[in-house]
């Protein structure tokens, strides 16, 4: 339910925050985010020195966590500074340092305890927004954030009351995921972003139920799991994804990401032993392909000044996918996997 609250949150909010990150800069966006982020591993802590204390504010840091995501805010940084035919690849390496983060994560169970582990991490959040403040530079020049403003004045409609005021601001983050009915090109990847989102959170929430269940996994299994996962995860987003762009074009690339997902999740359905668990997740990672080259195809069929507003559209949709994408895929789960 956290989860869900977190993704829905985020849905409601993205594509305003990401046009505001056009208007008024990426850097503060991202640090609020971040800052944002920290409350889950704070909360975590203190429950831990402190028996007393309630649960319920590390859920709620969690889920609220999601009112601002610095990810469509990152995603339009890195638009600001590298040219178009670089940005999938640009787009891939973010998504390595998740892919990093996933990879090392069930080594530090082995190593530490519980406690230690959630100690860890805050000081890992914490470094990483101390790092954010005193080194990350605004990438949106002055000159792009007041022609968005411009714009953005330019397109609201005549506001006679307070009433047309709270209207319009309240109406305002429907009014930005517009842009992904600008055009056919936009609609079609954004129906792209929005399966693809919901069948991949759909198999990260269900995938380790289902071989628990089918397969016997234990923990070590898991583990290996994992790192499969996170290190294919860098190896295809820093050394595959730049090749695969340049040969086969974004276009294609898109529909080999699709069509290896389509095979794996066949492989998972028919497998009849662990090898074959293990083989369907290492061909997976080439479905990590489809994301950072459909913002890159998004973010290169817009201007320049609207840059944030498309990533935080595409990422509302990103994040309307994973909250109904596991609930959709479970039900299915559940009504199918005794043969019915």
């Amino acid at each position: 339910m956290t989860s869900f609250i977190s993704h829905a949150l985020t849905f409601s909010t993205s594509s305003l925050v990401g046009s505001i990150s056009d208007e008024r800069g990426r850097r503060g966006l991202i640090l609020l985010g971040i800052s944002l982020s920290l409350l889950g591993p704070m909360f975590l802590v203190l429950m831990q020195l402190d028996e007393s204390i309630s649960p319920f504010p590390y859920y709620a840091s969690h889920a609220f966590s999601g009112v601002v995501s610095s990810t469509p805010a990152a995603l339009s940084s890195l638009s600001d500074v590298i040219p178009s035919e670089l940005r999938a690849p640009a787009f891939g390496m973010v998504l390595a340092g998740f892919s990093m983060g996933f990879a090392m994560s069930p080594m530090l169970a082995v190593v530490m305890s519980h406690f230690m582990v959630s100690i860890f991490a805050l000081c890992i959040s914490v470094g990483g927004f101390i790092f954010a403040c005193l080194y990350m530079p605004e990438t949106l020049s002055p000159e792009s954030a007041a022609q968005a403003r411009l714009k953005r004045l330019s397109e609201r409609p005549p506001m006679n009351s307070q009433a047309d005021v709270w209207k319009y601001n309240l109406m305002r983050p429907a009014k930005e995921l517009m842009i992904l009915n600008r055009n056919q090109l936009l609609r079609l990847l954004s129906a792209l972003a929005f399966f693809s989102g919901c069948i991949s959170e759909a198999d990260h929430t269900l995938f380790l139920y289902y071989v628990e269940e089918n397969f016997g996994f234990k923990d070590s299994d898991i583990a290996i799991l994992f790192l499969i996962i996170g290190f294919m995860g860098i190896f295809v987003q820093t050394v595959m994804l730049k090749p695969f762009n340049n040969l086969l074009g974004e276009r294609r690339v898109v529909i080999v990401a699709f069509l290896v997902g389509s095979l794996c999740n066949y492989l998972y359905g028919v497998a009849d032993s662990k090898r074959t668990i293990f083989l369907s997740v290492t061909l997976a990672s080439l479905t990590g392909m489809s994301f950072p080259t459909i913002s890159a195809i998004k973010s290169n069929n817009v201007d320049e000044m609207e840059q944030g507003r498309i990533q935080g559209a595409l990422y509302s949709l990103q994040s309307l996918a994973k909250a109904l994408g596991p609930m959709m895929l479970r039900y299915v789960y559940n009504e199918t996997k005794d043969g019915g």
